[in-house]
């Protein structure tokens, strides 16, 4: 969310307590888009630009541009607009500092998918070490405030048409490929994601393997099997909105458990209740199940453990890592995993909470690796 309609302070109640609110739900209930010409060459786009401000994009891929972009020459923020999900939806874009002063160059690409509550109108998601890569284009598309990085099973809801995977995989990455010199080959280009875009990240690298030759999932929903009922419930407190019962009174702040229309439980993958496989959906999207189509991917795993409260998202994060540390071991692939527990000795602001002091601090660690990876893929 940004920062207007949840202030940090509220973001980081709001997702603890989603936690603990989520163990009780499900107790109580029983049992691809056309393409288009292709833009102008970004090449020479970019000698036109003015150095101040973002380079200029071009319509395409089902994507409309609305007003103008927003930033400087290299953090900026563009606002579209595509049938495939209803509404206007912000771009974040980070380009390399000399990007401008180097227009024979291509770089690799990092897609990086925001949380629940959050998106890319949040300053905060240009962390530090993504703005200071050298090498690399860093894309930061929005995800909704519950979208899931999926395309929902029910697009007659409130919510309107919320096709998100069709809206990044073939809208949001060809528009990014057509206006910006990107290497456009597997090798270099990952995806990564926090919380409910780690789960994004692991999903969309699983589904199209073709695209992504590396996948990041940080403090991620990396189950949503049955081993892991904490993480349904909290989709489900999102999609129906049952945590507003805990806001009280305004006090002038938009309630940071409101996701926006109420929607049935059922809306994304079906009916999360397990009784006679009615939930194969869920179990059909669960990463940790479909670690085998990684084969042949680079993979990163950051988790903390939420100082073994379960009242912190992080704590039911840590697990589901772990589950994706034993798949990944028992299928005998290769993988970067890093458990800093309670944070300590993780960064200055990492207390192993779900929060963005540790998230920084895994980018710290990552973003270097990733850069390594690209340069040395062939």
């Amino acid at each position: 969310m940004t920062p207007a309609r949840l202030l940090p302070a509220r973001r980081h109640r709001a997702r603890t307590a989603v936690a603990a609110l989520a163990a009780g739900l499900l107790l109580l209930a029983a049992p691809s888009a056309a393409a288009v010409p292709s833009a102008a060459d970004p090449a020479a786009r970019s000698q036109a630009a003015d150095p101040a401000g973002p380079p200029p994009l071009t319509d395409g891929f089902g994507l409309t541009q609305v007003g103008t972009a927003t930033g400087s020459a290299t953090d900026f923020v563009i606002t579209v607009t595509t049938p495939q999900v209803s509404g206007q939806h912000a771009i974040r874009i980070l380009l390399p500092a000399d990007y401008a002063q180097h227009p024979e160059r291509r770089y690799p690409v990092l897609y990086f998918l925001h949380g629940a509550s959050d998106g890319p109108n949040d300053p905060a998601l240009a962390y530090p070490a993504l703005t200071a890569a050298q090498s690399m284009i860093t894309v930061i598309p929005d995800g909704g405030l519950r979208g899931w990085y999926t395309d929902w099973l029910d697009q007659g809801t409130a919510a309107g048409a919320q096709n998100w995977e069709t809206f990044h995989l073939n809208q949001v990455l060809p528009f990014v490929d057509a206006n910006l010199r990107t290497r456009t080959d597997r090798a270099h280009r990952a995806v990564g994601g926090l919380s409910m875009g780690g789960f994004g990240a692991l999903h969309y690298a699983q589904d199209r393997p073709e695209l992504f030759g590396q996948v990041l999932t940080m403090s991620g929903a990396n189950d949503l099997s049955t081993d892991e009922m904490i993480l349904r419930g909290a989709v489900v407190a999102m999609l129906t909105n049952a945590g507003t019962v805990l806001c009280g009174p305004s006090d002038g702040h938009p309630c940071g458990f409101d996701y926006g229309p109420t929607v049935s439980s059922d809306a994304i993958f079906g009916t999360p209740y397990p009784v006679f496989n009615a939930d194969w959906r869920w179990n059909a999207a669960d990463p940790a199940s479909r670690l085998a189509l990684l084969a042949h991917t680079g993979i990163a795993v950051y988790t903390g453990n939420g100082n073994g409260n379960p009242a912190d998202m992080e704590f039911w994060a840590e697990g589901t890592a772990k589950r994706v540390k034993d798949r990944l071991d028992a299928l005998k692939l290769p993988y970067h995993y890093v458990d800093y527990g309670d944070g300590t000795g993780w960064g200055a602001d990492c207390h192993g909470g779900h929060t963005a002091g540790c998230w920084a601090q895994d980018l710290v660690d990552y973003v270097p690796r990733l850069e390594a990876a690209f340069a040395a893929a062939p």
